[in-house]
């Protein structure tokens, strides 16, 4: 029976091809980011409120104008067809049923439009969780006005700027294998010149990306803009003076620079260096309904998952995505219900505490709620 994440994974690996399953789990060097992520939300403690009892708990939220059921969105993972045979169009029509937000891979081995078209009529509402997309900037500044222009006309509610790639990640697991392409049959569809059987280009790194390029994309579109990889406080600082709509809080989940800190760790400092003034989505590391819990009090207005839904995607399918969608939202009723919290905007940063040193007993907070 399948009741946490880690069975979704242990399931999977059961299931998938080795060299696929390296590819999900894989991150950059050493992958000390990698297991940064989650030991980090084990480091943290919950104290709970009592006395404040609710029947019950609202996990709807609002981001950017898109409104969900639960505060678990999608984080965008590339190549979904390597895992089920109808790739993104499952993992689109679970998290509409479940009413979350999904950001569209720029690497999706299917097209945008399909996958809009898919989320249409699939949830318990008329209105499902919007999709976002993930774009990558080009050098080709008009072929990246192609795709921006495609994700709008497909309905997508925001942009998903990836900014922490001007050069791809070393993935030892993935060099060791030979996975450096995929299979025949497969293609990233955003990359695809039109017609039959087009040109796939590839997705090219920037080096030279800088915040005159997301002057120029702010200069294109009227979509709100969320910049994903910005992990540095002054960087934080400098999206909101030019323009940026929210941070997606991210490390890649340690698969670019390894050694950069767990996700959560940061979150204090970036929520002080944005000031509320633009919302913030954080991932890396969630496994529980209870790390949930922990980024939303410390201040991320959605949390996004990556590798568990691929987990998901490969054990079950469509069917694998939406029961651990719902698993991990039964799990955060659960832990606001035990916090004392009668819905996700109760959570407050005083319910959060850190060790004052790693390996001590001593738990503590900074003045203000902050995380020590």
């Amino acid at each position: 029976m399948l009741m946490t994440v880690q069975d979704f994974e242990t399931a999977a690996r059961r299931r998938l091809d080795p060299v696929h399953a390296d590819f999900i789990a894989g991150g950059a060097g050493d992958e000390i980011t990698v297991r940064a992520n989650e030991e980090a939300f084990r480091r943290l403690r919950l104290l709970p409120r009592v006395l404040r009892g609710s029947a019950e708990r609202s996990l709807d939220i609002t981001v950017l104008g898109g409104r969900a059921r639960t505060p678990v969105l999608l984080s965008p993972t590339a190549f979904h067809k390597l895992l089920d045979e109808e790739g993104e169009l499952a993992t689109a029509r679970a998290a509409a049923a479940v009413g979350a937000i999904m950001i569209v891979s720029m690497a999706s081995t299917v097209a945008v439009e399909d996958i809009a078209e898919a989320t249409r009529g699939a949830g318990e509402t008329a209105d499902p969780a919007p999709l976002w997309f993930q774009l990558y900037l080009q050098p080709d500044l008009e072929f990246t006005r192609t795709l921006v222009r495609r994700a709008t006309d497909a309905g997508c509610g925001a942009l998903v700027v990836t900014v922490d790639s001007p050069v791809r990640g070393a993935h030892e697991r993935d060099l060791r294998n030979g996975f450096l392409d995929l299979p025949d049959g497969l293609r990233c569809e955003h990359m695809a010149e039109p017609g039959e059987g087009g040109r796939v280009r590839p997705i090219a790194m920037s080096p030279e990306i800088s915040w005159q390029h997301i002057d120029w994309l702010r200069g294109i579109t009227s979509l709100p803009i969320l910049l994903k990889g910005a992990l540095h406080p002054e960087d934080a600082r400098l999206a909101v003076r030019h323009g940026v709509d929210g941070l997606l809080l991210s490390n890649h989940g340690g698969r670019q620079l390894d050694t950069v800190p767990a996700t959560i760790e940061l979150l204090p400092e970036i929520h002080a260096a944005v000031a509320g003034r633009i919302p913030i989505v954080l991932d890396g590391g969630v496994r529980r309904g209870t790390d949930v819990v922990k980024a939303l009090a410390l201040g991320a207005s959605a949390v996004g998952i990556g590798r568990p839904v691929m987990w998901a995607l490969a054990e079950g399918g469509e069917k694998g995505v939406r029961r651990l969608l719902e698993l991990l939202r039964e799990e955060v009723d659960h832990a606001l219900a035990l916090c004392g919290a009668s819905g996700v905007r109760d959570l407050t940063p005083d319910l959060v505490r850190a060790p004052v040193w790693p390996d001590t007993g001593a738990y503590a907070t900074r003045p203000g709620g902050a995380v020590s």
